[in-house]
């Protein structure tokens, strides 16, 4: 997914009418092109979370609620449009994302990808994926999205053993995550599941149950993510407070480990440092986007854009962001146009994360000349780096990966 902070950069400001510089149009259809569909809604705010949400008491103003919040959606849509002109290409991959999108009503959702299809187009075979709380789904609601369009759904289990669940203040009944699972399957829909480990108070044990009752659901794809404790987030609050203790990276990393042996078992195969998939068909195509310096327009508040260099952020209110399109304008708040030493960064972060590696000739010298000694380390695949000439972590690696980052950028 593409999660969207609470907190925005700094950046200079946006144009109001949304205009991005020619340098940034001309290069349009040269790589994968998403959109991005951000859905602000939750009923509950977790405690970790620190992605642009809200629940509907905090709202309570004209123009923010569930019920309108597909039409201006579609308005940013339509801006979008203009705003790219005849360059935009097809669109690849849709990924609407939260909060919690199946807050909203399945046809909603089908009348915002809807808007995409009519405004740009979809390739053949597009990928189309929604998350979803376990709780917020229906035989009914899954089979409209799938008439509708969508091909995935991404389900938010996290864990399946209890007292993890209400730490994290998940407020989802574990029972239904298997039944999610199947009605999605019955719907014709592939199946993610996405997992957190390393919350206050999991074993080990606790986490195997987790990989287990994820693995026995036969997912197309899993995500696994270690807990990050967010500043301004309740649980932050209960840490700094010393009322919950968080696992050391020792810990972290023993989960890590079991998490890529039991998905392994399951025939689950890494392709991102925190992602696995059953085959190359059921990688999450629109995050790949992402890490390949793909170009996508994010929708929404708070929602993240890049195109072509250039990358924006929108306001983060839901009812900001519905009265700027109200009146016409963009609800870009700031941007930035990346430099070539930018783009550079995160190339190599991005692309190291990745099963195929990176190739060596995109590094600079000071990042060839590292290869050998993070080899020596066990950080990198020494096979792949001299018969493949690129770097390809090892599972090692994959724990240190932002340790093989600095050095590869000579840090």
């Amino acid at each position: 997914m593409a999660p969207v902070p609470s907190a925005l950069p700094d950046g200079e400001p946006a144009p109001t009418d949304g205009a991005l510089p020619p340098s940034a149009l001309s290069t349009l259809g040269e790589r994968p092109f998403g959109i991005y569909l951000h859905v602000p809604f939750c009923s509950v705010r977790c405690g970790y979370c620190d992605f642009n949400t809200y629940t509907l008491t905090e709202l309570g103003m004209p123009g923010a609620g569930v019920s309108s919040y597909a039409d201006a959606a579609l308005s940013e849509i339509a801006l979008a449009s203009r705003v790219l002109g005849g360059r935009a290409p097809k669109v690849e991959t849709v990924f609407v994302g939260g909060g919690t999108p199946t807050m909203l009503a399945a046809h909603d959702l089908v009348r915002m990808l809807a808007g995409v299809r009519d405004t740009f187009g979809l390739v053949d075979g597009a990928e189309i994926t929604t998350e979803a709380n376990p709780d917020s789904v229906t035989p009914e609601s899954l089979q409209v999205l799938a008439d509708g369009g969508f091909t995935r759904v991404s389900l938010g289990m996290q864990s399946a053993v209890p007292h993890v669940l209400k730490t994290l203040e998940r407020t989802h009944n574990p029972a239904n995550v298997s039944k999610a699972v199947q009605a999605a399957r019955d719907a014709g829909l592939q199946v993610s599941v996405d997992l957190i480990y390393g919350t206050p108070g999991e074993s080990l044990e606790d986490w195997r149950t987790s990989l287990e009752a994820a693995t026995a659901l036969q997912p197309d794809h899993i995500s696994a993510y270690a807990l990050v404790v967010e500043e301004g987030t309740k649980l932050a609050a209960q840490v700094r407070r010393g009322q919950v203790a968080l696992p050391d990276d020792d810990d972290e990393a023993d989960k890590y480990e079991l998490a890529d042996e039991v998905l392994n078992l399951a025939g689950l195969g890494w392709y991102e440092v925190s992602n696995w998939a059953t085959s190359q068909d059921t990688r999450c195509r629109h995050n790949e986007g992402y890490w390949a310096d793909g170009d996508w327009w994010g929708i929404g508040p708070g929602a993240h854009s890049h195109v072509g260099g250039v990358r924006w952020w929108n306001v983060k209110h839901p009812n900001a962001f519905a009265t700027r399109l109200a009146a016409g304008d963009s609800p870009a708040a700031g941007r930035e146009l990346l430099t070539d030493e930018q783009r550079y960064d995160e190339r190599v972060l991005l692309g190291v994360r990745l099963v195929g590696g990176l190739p060596l000739d995109v590094l600079r010298p000071e990042g060839r000349t590292a290869v050998a000694g993070l080899v020596a380390d066990g950080l990198l695949d020494g096979a792949a780096a001299v018969r493949d000439a690129r770097a390809v972590l090892t599972r090692r690696g994959r724990l240190l990966a932002d340790t093989v980052v600095r050095r590869l950028l000579g840090y």
